[in-house]
Formats: structure tokens, C-alpha cells, sequence
């Protein structure tokens, strides 16, 4: 609710949740979201915390043009199951984008993640270095990266708290949520209906006790470092990184490390944009992510002609 009166979603998220379904995968029921066409090269879609795979909404149907698209709110996210018990690790994650990619027969698969969705997309590739699955590309929207250049917000650290992150992840409202949305937002911030949209998502099945469990995510990018770092900079998988700039969490400063530490860094700065790119400048993101895709796909376009 906001102000005690009782908030509507979009009919734009009416459409989303009716196009989508509930899948068993790994004994969760999982929110899926798919839009298939034969020919089509498969992408996964890995979203961010606190939020769902509703944030792919604005660039949902120009990729959809071009690719077979497949997403899913993550263990403990929007419409997915929401266990009081579950420490959600990242892990658990990656094998439910797996077991989702297998219930269609995906082979190997092309990766869009953000923020959150960036760690599991890390562990995408450590698996892939391992042999155990196929990766084809990674492209990065903002996201903790590297542990030390996440700058969490002060809601995040103290949700983070073992006593108090539950506290106030039950007192959290629509007010607070937009004011932390806003605060990281760019020039071109997430319309009122769309945060509304994400709130009511949140919310949904005991969503803000949630929170407090899913934020565990910090401490397990620092306890796995080597693994999802290394991954990450050892890969021969083609990636790119799309960052917005003015991003305080993990914009400009992102960029720079990941400049640093990755060999022969493919990096887009989004100038006047923050940490929601797909949010606040949908088409220059599927822009720059076209142009990735066009340069990784060269090479299988040469070898298939005669």
C-alpha cells in the first residue's frame, strides 16, 4: 500500500503475469516468462535484487524480435516461491536458470544479467569453465562485480544486520522503496506505475522478509570471490559490460576496475544513466547489446557460409 490506500499494478504487469506460468524447477515453483519463436538464438535473462524479471519489461520486445527469450523471478523474487528458511545461495540460483534453460532443451545460451543476476551469471561461468554447462556470451548491466567496488547503500548494510535487517525489511514501504529507487536513478529515472509495479512485486507472499535473507548476497560475493572474480576475468566467453555511470552503487567506479582486471575489456559507459539501464534507457541498451551480439556472431555467420 501507499498512504493506506491499496495500489493497483499496470495492465502492462497484469499482461506480464498472464503471459507467464509457474514451473516446478528444482523443487521450487518458479515465475517463467518466455517469448520462443524457432530459429532464434536463446537468451536468458537474469534480473536483480530486490526486484523481478518485470525489468526486462522495457526491452522485452525488441529482443524478442531477434532472440528466444527466457527469464525467471529468482528463488525468493516477485511470483517465485519465497522459502522462510532458505539462506538463498547463489548457487541455488544458477541451477534453477539451468534447470529452466533444460526444460526447453537450451543448449548453450547467451546471457543479459544485472546487478544481482550479475553474481549468478558469474557462477554461470565458473560452471562453464568447469565443463558442467555452455555459455555462449555475458553482457553485464550494473551489478557487484567485484565485492570491492560494490558501494551498498545504507539500507543495504543495515538490512544486512542479523537482528535489525529483519525489522526493517517488515517496516519497508512503497515510500521508502521508490525514495532508494530514485536515489540511484539517472536522468531518466523508472516511472511512478513501473516502481509501483516492482513494489507490488516485492510485496507479493511475505516479499519484504525476503529481502533481509536475499541480502546475503553481499557476503557470499566476498566469501567467493576467487571463484566468481576469477570466472569472470580467466573466461574465453565474449563479454561486455553496459554501465550506467552515475550509478552511486556500482556505476563509473565498476567500469574502471573492471577495466583493470579483465583482459581486453568490452565496456559501454551510459553517461547520464544509473543503476536500472534497462529501466531508464531501454533502447540504447538493446542498442549497445545488438552491437555486442553482432560482433560475437560474426564468426559463426563466416563459418556457415559456403
Amino acid at each position: 500500500t501507499t498512504r493506506g490506500v491499496r495500489m493497483k499494478g499496470s495492465r502492462q504487469l497484469a499482461d506480464w503475469i498472464r503471459s507467464g506460468e509457474t514451473r516446478a524447477l528444482c523443487g521450487q515453483r518458479i515465475f517463467v516468462h518466455t517469448a520462443v519463436t524457432p530459429g532464434r538464438p536463446p537468451l536468458l535473462l537474469i534480473h536483480g535484487y530486490p526486484t523481478a524479471s518485470y525489468d526486462w519489461i522495457r526491452i522485452w520486445p525488441r529482443l524478442a524480435a531477434r532472440h528466444s527469450l527466457y527469464t525467471l523471478d529468482l528463488l525468493g523474487f516477485g511470483l517465485s516461491d519465497k522459502p522462510r528458511r532458505s539462506r538463498y545461495p547463489i548457487e541455488q540460483q544458477a541451477d534453477l536458470c539451468t534447470a529452466l534453460l533444460g526444460e526447453f532443451r537450451v543448449g548453450a545460451a547467451h546471457v543479459l544479467a544485472h546487478d544481482y543476476g550479475d553474481t549468478v551469471a558469474q557462477e554461470l561461468l565458473a560452471r562453464h569453465a568447469e565443463g558442467r554447462l555452455q555459455v555462449a556470451s555475458v553482457a553485464f548491466l550494473n551489478g557487484g562485480l567485484f565485492p570491492e567496488t560494490h558501494r551498498a547503500r545504507p539500507i543495504q548494510k543495515l538490512l544486512a544486520t542479523p537482528v535489525l535487517g529483519p525489522l526493517l525489511a517488515r517496516a519497508m514501504n512503497y515510500e521508502k522503496f521508490a525514495a532508494a529507487m530514485l536515489s540511484i536513478s539517472g536522468r531518466h529515472p523508472p516511472s511512478r506505475e513501473e516502481l509501483q509495479d516492482l513494489w507490488l512485486l516485492l510485496e507479493r507472499n511475505e516479499g519484504r522478509q525476503a529481502m533481509a535473507r536475499l541480502i546475503s548476497y553481499m557476503e557470499q560475493r566476498r566469501r567467493h570471490r576467487s571463484r566468481w572474480v576469477g570466472a569472470l576475468v580467466e573466461s574465453s566467453v565474449p563479454r561486455r559490460l553496459i554501465c550506467g555511470a552515475v550509478d552511486p552503487v556500482s556505476g563509473r567506479h565498476l567500469a574502471e576496475r573492471y577495466r583493470e582486471l579483465v583482459p581486453d575489456p568490452d565496456v559501454v559507459l551510459l553517461d547520464d544513466v544509473g543503476h536500472y539501464p534497462q529501466l531508464e534507457a531501454p533502447d540504447r541498451v538493446v542498442d549497445e547489446y545488438e552491437a555486442f551480439r553482432a560482433r560475437v556472431d560474426a564468426p559463426l555467420s563466416r563459418r556457415r557460409t559456403p
